[in-house]
């Protein structure tokens, strides 16, 4: 049961990677959009398409922090008292960024629209590296089983900065991947070209980055290095193949079938890391039964994900489909 508690909060892991991720890196091109004028086409690109899922995709994290605190008490108390600080600045960043982008919308004058910006541009930024320090702190054992670890050296180390960087890179390549797909769709060619080759570069710096953080996890985290690279390897493996087929289409301007391969890059890599920690919840010092809520508790939470599979996904998936589709950002 613990097991499959553990299995029904990873996907919501992989969800938010995915759907928040592609939110958050829209806040990033946003940022280096350039100026007033010069970022105006781009810049309205992204509110059609961030503005009618962008509370929406919260839900996945709300789900998470749930099934966390219901499925494994220990591991939430032991996170949330170690890493208050990066989970504080992840949640200021998200209300900050939230803020920014539904003022700028309201806002009548450039330079208010300028300050508006910078907060949804700043925090689309700050929030992913929190998400993804909190990810290497976890994974190098850095958090430990009865929580008050170190405030800043338990993501203020080479694992953590690495998952950072690494957040902050694969959300701006989701997003730049998918603002490509969108801009194909409202017939821009000027931004789709734009935006791929944006794509393009995201992808190779992320590849670099990934290749480049070996060397560090090998010297860091030794055990995680050691599950990647033996039973994660496989899901690394499809997720390198993954992005280079996304290259591969971008690069020949073949942008119809850019999500699937782009989402399933991201989503490989965020299960290798889960298939390198597991048996694990915390490094290597709290398993995920130790962890694990009584049993009937874990039966109730079953519950509650197949219900929020009956009612909720359902409704997800429709929010999606329609936005793809164009329905929603005819109205914006």
């Amino acid at each position: 049961m613990s097991d499959a508690i553990a299995v029904i909060l990873f996907v919501g892991v992989i969800a938010y990677a995915l759907f928040g991720g592609a939110d958050f890196g829209a806040g990033f091109w946003d940022l280096t959009g350039g100026g007033a004028a010069r970022g105006s086409r781009s810049r309205h690109l992204i509110d059609l398409t961030v503005g009618p899922v962008w509370e929406a995709n919260h839900t996945w994290l709300i789900y998470c922090l749930v099934v966390l605190w219901s499925g494994f008490p220990a591991a939430f108390a032991a996170i949330t008292t170690t890493l208050y600080i990066p989970l504080g600045l992840a949640a200021l960043g998200i209300v900050l960024r939230g803020a920014g982008f539904a003022f700028r919308k309201e806002s009548m004058r450039t330079p208010e629209q300028r300050v508006y910006g910078v907060f949804f541009a700043l925090s689309s930024v700050v929030t992913p590296y929190c998400f993804g320090s909190l990810a290497g702190a976890i994974a190098s054992g850095r958090v430990p089983a009865g929580g008050k670890g170190d405030p800043l050296g338990s993501w203020l180390n080479p694992t953590s900065v690495l998952g950072g960087v690494l957040a902050v890179l694969v959300c701006s390549y989701l997003a730049a991947v998918f603002l490509t797909a969108a801009a194909r769709q409202t017939g821009s060619p000027a931004l789709e070209a734009w935006f791929s080759r944006r794509a393009l570069l995201a992808g190779a710096v992320t590849g670099l980055v990934g290749l480049a953080g070996i060397f560090v996890l090998q010297a860091d985290s030794p055990r995680l290095f050691h599950e990647l690279s033996h039973r994660g390897l496989p899901l690394l493996i499809i997720s390198a193949l993954s992005g280079l087929a996304t290259l591969f289409l971008l690069k020949t301007g073949r942008t119809g079938a850019l999500r699937m391969p782009a989402a399933l890059a991201v989503a490989a890599v965020v299960c290798g890391w889960g298939v390198a920690q597991y048996p694990y919840l915390l490094g290597t010092h709290l398993s995920i039964s130790e962890a694990a809520s009584p049993t009937p508790t874990l039966w109730v939470l079953v519950g509650v994900a197949g219900a929020a599979v009956l009612l909720i996904v359902p409704s997800l998936a429709f929010l999606y489909v329609l936005h793809n589709r164009g329905r929603l950002g005819a109205r914006e």
